[in-house]
């Protein structure tokens, strides 16, 4: 485990104060336990606020005397002779009130040359300004293959038919991403539910992963029953992710292929950008998560929206691969250069952060955003490499609109060969794919009010009576297709063809 050797190292090192984040105690005491019982043997102390400082491993009730409030607790640490390290479990609550703080730096003073060490245990990133310069922050990661396989024997051999390796290798996969205790309850779950624990049970472990996300609060997991199909056009942008269906396999990273980072879609509004993103999920057989960035944002506490942030990317990488969906980016990140004055600089620093963690992440999350205003987009996004491409969905031309008809026809059961597709799509020029479905719908509506089945004279009708999205953001259009020329991979055809529309 990387976190328990660089943990070794700080304790070694002498570092007086690192924060480590888990909600995971019991399985983390013992990885920093087994870490003090090593070359240079030290005492192991818990502090809660409920039972004040104990020694690992004894009751509770052997608590030191007058220990239960921080202040008297860090001035015990303060006091103690012997090279030892001090857990402090959910201190957050309490490390602003001023005089902790001080205890605290006070603490950081006296440790030189003493082989003390303070760990700040707890889920929560606190960390005062004053201590900003002393403490190492350290995420402990959640367990891994070999730890969810002790976990699933204890319950799998118990059992008369044993797992096959396939069956032991999906369940394992499936509780990637939950704790030690979550993937014990769920495998028990398996149990109850079935009276057995097969390959079988993949799916209740899964629903466990979206119990996780529902907890976030920041992130919702997305189920979608549509796919590629449903789509009409943008032939190149298919291809492009049809050829990246295995990219996240064992079998793509022999071969030496990186594991893709993400994509961009701009275009005009209701041009099947979303669409796009929701049915790739399915597509390549991943999870996808969206996130809202409206929901990262909270002015109730300094750095709770950063906070936040981190929060759901570590989620979407602790259930990775996965898809990670951002619609309308450009309004999750515009104006992030001036926003200094309006917020405090929140919007600037979620902006960096995640920016950060683009550039760094090294799990295989990846990244689908859509955008539909290019101004309103910083710059840094659109630079080489952030994004793996950036494509441009145009608005359909006559054949895409034609299969778009035909597409929703059949979404709704009725029989294509009733209509002129070819004269509806001549008629409905310069309408986006969202359009054409809701004069679709908006012709079917007429028809039922008046009791009879819906024809290709009431289609004809909704198209007349609706004002497309071409004509009233013309400049917005033309503006967008300008930029794309040169900067962005037409999503339709292999060569780009952008032809104006006369307004």
């Amino acid at each position: 485990m990387v976190m328990k050797e660089e943990l070794s190292i700080l304790l070694q090192a002498q570092y007086p104060l690192v924060q480590l984040l888990t909600s995971e105690e019991e399985r983390a005491e013992q990885a920093i336990a087994a870490i003090t019982q090593g070359k240079s043997p030290r005492r192991l102390f818990l502090w809660t606020v409920t039972h004040g400082i104990v020694e690992y491993g004894q009751p509770r009730t052997t608590s030191q005397h007058n220990t239960v409030s921080p202040q008297a607790a860090i001035e015990w640490v303060i006091r103690q002779r012997e090279p030892g390290v001090f857990i402090f479990k959910d201190l957050h609550p309490f490390i602003d009130a001023p005089e902790v703080t001080r205890w605290l730096r006070d603490a950081i003073a006296s440790f030189k040359g003493t082989q003390k060490t303070i760990i700040l245990m707890g889920p929560v990133q606190q960390i005062p300004v004053e201590l900003e310069k002393e403490v190492v922050v350290l995420d402990f990661a959640l367990p891994s293959l070999s730890e969810l396989n002790q976990v699933l024997s204890q319950y799998a051999d118990q059992h008369p038919n044993r797992l096959g390796a396939l069956a032991r290798e999906k369940l394992l996969r499936a509780a990637l991403g939950l704790t030690r205790d979550e993937a014990e309850k769920v495998y028990r779950k398996a149990q109850v539910t079935r009276g057995r624990l097969t390959g079988d049970e993949v799916e209740i472990v899964l629903s466990e992963k979206k119990q996780l996300i529902r907890r976030n609060g920041i992130l919702d997991y997305i189920e979608e029953d549509e796919t590629l199909d449903s789509v009409g056009g943008l032939e190149e942008l298919k291809r492009w992710l049809r050829q990246r269906s295995n990219a996240f396999t064992a079998r793509a990273r022999e071969y030496g292929l990186p594991q893709p980072k993400g994509m961009l879609i701009l275009g005009v509004p209701g041009c099947g950008k979303s669409l796009i993103a929701k049915t790739t999920a399915r597509l390549w057989g991943l999870p996808l998560l969206r996130l809202d960035m409206g929901r990262v944002y909270d002015g109730s506490l300094v750095g709770r929206s950063e906070a936040n942030l981190r929060g759901a990317l570590k989620t979407a990488e602790s259930i990775s691969p996965a898809l990670l969906f951002i619609d309308e980016l450009d309004k999750a990140f515009a104006g992030t250069g001036g926003s200094a004055d309006s917020d405090g600089g929140t919007s600037s620093r979620i902006f960096g952060t995640f920016l950060t963690w683009m550039q760094e992440k090294t799990s295989p999350v990846f990244v689908m955003a859509t955008a539909n205003r290019i101004d309103r987009l910083p710059g840094e996004f659109l630079r080489k490499g952030r994004f793996d491409e950036i494509f441009f969905v145009d608005l359909p031309n006559s054949g895409e609109r034609q299969d778009i008809f035909r597409i929703h026809l059949d979404k709704r059961h009725r029989e294509v060969g009733r209509f002129d597709l070819e004269q509806l799509a001549t008629i409905a020029d310069g309408f986006s794919g969202a359009e054409i479905e809701q004069a679709l719908i908006s012709a079917m509506y007429e028809a039922f009010a008046q009791d009879r089945e819906f024809n290709q004279l009431d289609i004809i009708a909704a198209i007349k009576a609706t004002l497309p999205l071409s004509k009233t953001m013309s400049e917005q259009v033309t503006a967008l297709r300008d930029w794309a020329r040169q900067r962005a991979r037409p999503a339709a055809t292999a060569t780009a063809e952008y032809q104006r529309l006369e307004f």
